[in-house]
C-alpha cells in the first residue's frame, strides 16, 4: 500500500481544502493500492464526505485578516506559539505515517514556514519521501508573488526539496513560470495539468429544482460567495437590486451564504431575503447539484468555483475578491476575456450594475447563445498520473502532466470572441 500525505493550506475560505479533497478522492478511486492522510487546519473539513482510505489530522485553526495577517483563530496562543504547535503535529504525523509522497498545497514551506523543520528532518532521514508542490493557476499579482517568493526562498526550496511542481491550470491562460519569473532551475520542474473538472453532484437538475419549487421553464439564479467570510457585500447588493426590480421581473434566486459568514451578517441577510422569489441556505456539501440546477450563477472568482462553472458550462457573473490578494480578479479577468464569464469589478459593485449583469446573462440564456469552448479540464487525471508515476504505481491510459519548454512561449490553443466585462477595471 502506497501512502500519500497531503498538506492543505487552510487560512481563508474553503477553496484549498475542497480542491485537495478532490485530489485525494481521485487518488484512492484510481488505485486500491493508495491511502491518503490529509493535514489541514480547515474548520470545515468534517462537513465533507470522506471516502474510505482517506483520513485526516486536524491542526489548530489559523485566521487571516483582509490585509493578509495571520493569527490564532480559536486558541489563546500567540501566532508563534500556534505555528510551533502546528509544526510539531505535522512533524509527528509525517514520522508516524511514513508517507511515500508528500503533496504540498501552494506554499513551499507551508503557512509561516511550518513545514521547514519537517523538511530538514526528511533530508537527514534514511528514507526520504518524494515531495510534490501543487499550485493553482494564479497565486497573486506578479509583483506581489515574485517579491514574496524571493524573500522567502521559495525558488530555492523547489530546487532543494521538491521533485516536481504540478500546476492545475493552463499556460495558454496564465504561464506562472513567466509571470512570476521562475528561474530556470525551478521552471524545469513545472508541469501543467489543466484545470480540475468537478464530478457530477448527487442530485439531478430536476431534483434540485423540484426541491426549491422552481418550474422547469423558470430561470434560476444561484448566488454563492464560497465560504462566505467576505461574501456579505455581494449578497446584500444582490438582494437590494432584486428589491428595486418590479416583482414580475425578479428572477427566482437561491442564495447559499457559506459556513464562514459571521452570525450577525447572516441574520441581516436572512431578514433582507424575505422576498417570495428568494430562498436561502447556510451551506451545501453538494454545490455541483445546486449549480447544475441553476441557469445563471452569481459568485466570486475562486479557483474551485471557476472550475465548477467551466465543467457545467454555466453562465455566470463574477465579482472577484481583491483583498488581501488579486488572484480572483486576475482569473475572472482572463476568463471574461475569453468570453467564458461576465465580470463585475468590486469597485463597481452596485445593485444596479449587478442586476444589469444578471439580466444580460439571462437574456443570452433565453436567446440560446452558446458559450465558447472551455480550456482543458483533465487536471485530476493528470495530477494522479504524475503522482503515481513518481511513486512507481502502474497507471492506465490516464494522461500525464505536460511539461512545456520554458524557453518558448506557448501559443494560444484557441481563438475566442471577447465578451464585454461589466465595469471592468485593472486588478
Amino acid at each position: 500500500m502506497k501512502r500519500i500525505l497531503i498538506y492543505s493550506h487552510d487560512t481563508f475560505g474553503l477553496g484549498n481544502i475542497r480542491r485537495m479533497l478532490e485530489i485525494a478522492r481521485h487518488l484512492v478511486q484510481s488505485s486500491p493500492e493508495v491511502s491518503v492522510l490529509v493535514i489541514t487546519g480547515s474548520p470545515m473539513l468534517h462537513a465533507f464526505r470522506i471516502p474510505d482510505r482517506i483520513d485526516y489530522v486536524k491542526l489548530p485553526c489559523l485566521s487571516r485578516s483582509v490585509d493578509g495577517r495571520y493569527g490564532a483563530r480559536s486558541l489563546p496562543l500567540t501566532l508563534a506559539g500556534l505555528v510551533r504547535l502546528r509544526a510539531n503535529l505535522i512533524r509527528s504525523a509525517i514520522e508516524d505515517f511514513a508517507p511515500d509522497l508528500i503533496l504540498v498545497d501552494k506554499k513551499p514551506f507551508g503557512v509561516e514556514d511550518e513545514l521547514s523543520g519537517a523538511f530538514v528532518d526528511l533530508q537527514s532521514g534514511v528514507r526520504r519521501p518524494k515531495l510534490v508542490l501543487l499550485l493553482r493557476d494564479i497565486l497573486d499579482s506578479p509583483e506581489a508573488t515574485t517579491r514574496v517568493w524571493r524573500k522567502n526562498g521559495y525558488f530555492e526550496a523547489i530546487e532543494a526539496y521538491y521533485d516536481q511542481v504540478l500546476v492545475v491550470g493552463s499556460p495558454e491562460i496564465f504561464d506562472l513560470r513567466r509571470e512570476y519569473q521562475f528561474p530556470p532551475f525551478a521552471a524545469a520542474k513545472v508541469s501543467f495539468c489543466g484545470y480540475i473538472a468537478r464530478e457530477a453532484g448527487r442530485r439531478s437538475r430536476a431534483e434540485v429544482r423540484r426541491g426549491l419549487g422552481v418550474r422547469e421553464d423558470q430561470p434560476l439564479v444561484l448566488v454563492t460567495p464560497g465560504g462566505g467570510e467576505d461574501g456579505h457585500e455581494l449578497i446584500s447588493a444582490c438582494l437590494t437590486g432584486l428589491k428595486a426590480l418590479p416583482a414580475s421581473l425578479r428572477p427566482r434566486t437561491h442564495i447559499v451564504c457559506g459556513p464562514e459568514m459571521a452570525d450577525a451578517r447572516r441574520m441581516a441577510i436572512e431578514a433582507a431575503a424575505e422576498l417570495p422569489q428568494v430562498s436561502l441556505q447556510d451551506f451545501s456539501d453538494d454545490m455541483m447539484s445546486l449549480l447544475a440546477g441553476a441557469d445563471v450563477v452569481l459568485a466570486m472568482g475562486g479557483y474551485n468555483t471557476v472550475c465548477e462553472l467551466l465543467t457545467l458550462r454555466k453562465r455566470a457573473v463574477l465579482v472577484p475578491r481583491v483583498k488581501p490578494g488579486v488572484e480572483q480578479c486576475m482569473r475572472a479577468e482572463r476568463m471574461a476575456g475569453l468570453g467564458l464569464v461576465r465580470m463585475l469589478h468590486p469597485d463597481g459593485l452596485t445593485p444596479a450594475a449587478l442586476m444589469a449583469g444578471l439580466q444580460a446573462e439571462l437574456a443570452a440564456l433565453a436567446a440560446r447563445q452558446r458559450l465558447p469552448q472551455s480550456p482543458r479540464l483533465d487536471g485530476l487525471a493528470r495530477v494522479t498520473a504524475a503522482i503515481f508515476d513518481t511513486i512507481g504505481l502502474e497507471t492506465d491510459t490516464a494522461p500525464h502532466a505536460v511539461r512545456i519548454p520554458f524557453t518558448k512561449a506557448p501559443e494560444p490553443a484557441w481563438s475566442l470572441p471577447r465578451r464585454t466585462a461589466v465595469a471592468l477595471s485593472a486588478c
